[in-house]
């Protein structure tokens, strides 16, 4: 059991020692301005490959809704729209989706 505790508390310092140093040392080094931009750009790119999958994938059944309610919360996004104005917007966008869809028989166009 006392072997458990050592690997959980190994495992924890594993983690958190690359976290640590970064934090620790960011400030006293000097980037140019293209790695400073590169490094500002690493979370959006995160984000994006956090979400793009899900996209595709949020109804299997209709791959492209996902789309629309990312294109709908992209353009509203670009538009500076606040983040609670774009969630409510992008929901009641497929809502409207999902209940146009059975009239147009859009239903069958399955990836």
């Amino acid at each position: 059991m006392i072997n458990i505790y050592v690997l959980i508390l190994l495992c924890a310092l594993v983690t958190f020692i690359p976290r640590l140093i970064p934090a620790i040392a960011v400030d006293r080094l000097n980037f140019g301005p293209k790695f400073e931009k590169f490094l500002n750009l690493i979370p959006y790119t995160a984000l994006a490959a956090l979400i793009c999958p899900g996209v595709i994938t949020v109804d299997p059944n209709i791959w492209y809704v996902g789309l629309v309610g990312a294109l709908v919360a992209g353009g509203l996004a670009w538009k500076r729209v606040s983040i609670g104005a774009i969630v409510i917007i992008t929901v009641i966008a497929l809502i409207i989706l999902y209940s146009i869809i059975p009239y147009f028989g859009l239903i069958s166009v399955v990836l």
